[in-house]
């Protein structure tokens, strides 16, 4: 069933595992061990800050009621004829020059004329309605805060106390790593 290589093999590796099996056997490098932390002080950095509100008020717009004839011409003959007949008559009282009838006309014509723009103001007086609206804006407010940018630690291994820079607060212990060599003679 198994060939004579394969059983040849596995017998090898079944051997050759206690022989690795030596609880002293360290393969060469550092070790690792655990400090004391003594003292942990952040280093604080002051950061500029932009917070976003919104800033809301009520505008008033004034808009034209439906149907008020705002902004379309609407006829006013009554008061264009009207104004036409007065303006004739009151040019008709300056009208002693080199051509007569000169100043009836444009009497009659201005007269018209005011007529008409009476009777549009007349028209839309009153008819305009207010609408509130909200309006809102974003302002910015800027402040500063205090942010940690990493930590000073002091801690205590075999005696002797060292200090280091971390990027976060490593809690009561410290992981530190242990190499010994060879003092030279």
């Amino acid at each position: 069933m198994f060939s004579k290589t394969a059983l040849g093999l596995a017998a090898g590796i079944v051997l050759a595992v206690p022989a690795f099996a030596d609880h002293d056997y360290r393969p060469a490098g550092d070790d690792f061990d655990y400090a004391e932390v003594v003292n942990v002080e952040p280093n604080l950095r002051q950061v500029r800050v932009s917070v976003p509100r919104q800033e809301c008020y009520s505008a008033t717009s004034y808009v034209p009621e439906a149907g008020s004839g705002y902004g379309r011409e609407r006829p006013a003959a009554g008061a264009m004829i009207l104004g036409g007949l007065f303006g004739a008559v009151l040019g008709h009282q300056f009208d002693h020059g080199h051509e007569p009838g000169v100043a009836t006309v444009a009497g009659a014509v201005i007269g018209s004329a005011l007529g008409h723009d009476a009777a549009q103001r007349q028209a839309n007086s009153g008819r305009m309605r207010a609408v509130e609206s909200e309006r809102c804006e974003t302002r910015y407010d800027e402040r500063y805060e205090s942010r940690v940018e990493s930590y000073r630690v002091s801690y205590r291994y075999l005696g002797r106390t060292y200090q280091t820079t971390l990027p976060r607060d490593p809690g009561q212990q410290l992981r530190v790593r242990v190499a010994v060599t060879p003092a030279e003679y």
